[in-house]
């Protein structure tokens, strides 16, 4: 069993930056691939960012990428997600999630945990 929090959201203007906080609970952490989803009013939760158990592989939406930045720290049981560059069509909840597997998904049903989102709003 995982638990998620995240943290870290808020208000920016565009072109600003944010750092997006992911603490898991549970001495398996380091077992589990992670990602980072959002959901903007109206629309379709979509896939951000992904990482593996052991952090050496990312991918990323291309709407996001050269902007975002996934990372994990397993020492601490946190995963990242660093966005520059900041648009305001990024206004969204962010999520992450985690799976019991090496690979991450792109698809938000393949993840057995999820936080309780944190709010993005960035302001044009």
């Amino acid at each position: 069993q995982v638990q998620l929090v995240e943290s870290g959201g808020g208000l920016v203007q565009a072109g600003g930056s944010l750092r997006l906080s992911c603490a898991a609970s549970g001495r398996t952490f380091s077992r589990y691939a992670m990602g980072w989803f959002r959901q903007a009013p109206g629309k379709e939760r979509e896939f951000v960012a992904g990482i593996t158990w052991t952090g050496g592989s990312t991918s990323y939406a291309d709407s996001v990428k050269d902007r975002f930045t996934i990372s994990r720290d397993n020492a601490n049981n946190t995963v990242y997600l660093q966005m520059n560059s900041l648009k305001p069509e990024d206004t969204a909840v962010y999520y992450c999630a985690g799976r019991g597997t090496y690979w991450f998904s792109t698809f938000a049903w393949d993840y057995d945990y999820w936080g309780q989102g944190t709010q993005v709003t960035v302001s044009s």
